[in-house]
């Protein structure tokens, strides 16, 4: 369509199609992207797709020769990192910004990130290439999230914490202000960081303590 962006997801899981949703609620507010289908390298569920309408186009192997923008619709940062240094240099990445979401004054938002549906992010934040931030997630001021981090929905951010690379937030937990998550690292559904969390570990419940797991092989990260 004429002044709309070619638009692939590559992701054709449960947060693939969330993110189809997110696209169809811009297109709704106002025609953006004009969407060519999913790539996915591995086993798709395609009546959840037909369903959508949605069509699976192939492998993202493909990519360079649909002319086509994309973002990459997988949970964990160590495949999501994989498939983006594979692919970066035969496209140009999109970022996914839902008209719900409310971006405050001196916000960067990196190349190929999600934003969805009730985030609020505050002021003076900083957010790396493809980072997710789900939905009803809040972020306060001054805080950097770094590449290829996942906030999983309800997360909160307090102001002036660091969340390192490729960092997973679990569903409902809760940074407190000034707190650093290291590199690598997991704080699981609902637990409190109240301290530094150290990079390559999982921290759990509701004061956050380390368990023995550690995620620096990448196992840690939810697959989808």
């Amino acid at each position: 369509m004429a002044g709309e962006t070619r638009l692939v997801i590559i992701g054709a899981g449960g947060f693939g199609r969330e993110v189809y949703q997110l696209l169809r609620d811009i297109n709704a507010a106002g025609p953006t992207f004009d969407f060519l289908g999913f790539l996915d390298d591995g086993d798709v569920r395609l009546p959840l797709l037909a369903r959508l309408g949605a069509p699976l186009l192939g492998a993202s192997s493909i990519l360079p020769g649909l002319g086509a923008s994309f973002v990459i619709a997988i949970g964990s940062p160590d495949i999501r990192r994989r498939i983006d240094e594979r692919v970066r240099s035969s496209a140009p990445t999109a970022n996914l910004i839902h008209p719900t979401a409310t971006i405050g004054s001196d916000v960067e938002v990196g190349d190929g990130a999600v934003i969805a549906a009730g985030a609020r992010l505050t002021t003076n934040v900083t957010l790396g290439r493809h980072v997710h931030v789900n939905v009803n997630c809040t972020i306060g001021h001054d805080v950097l999230v770094e590449d290829y981090a996942t906030l999983y929905p309800g997360v909160h951010l307090g102001g002036g914490s660091v969340i390192e690379d490729g960092v997973t937030l679990g569903t409902g937990c809760v940074v407190l202000p000034g707190v650093r998550v290291g590199r690598g690292a997991m704080v699981g559904a609902g637990a409190v960081a109240g301290r530094d969390v150290r990079p390559n570990t999982t921290v759990v419940t509701a004061t956050a303590r380390p368990t023995l797991r550690s995620t620096a092989s990448g196992n840690g990260s939810p697959p989808d």
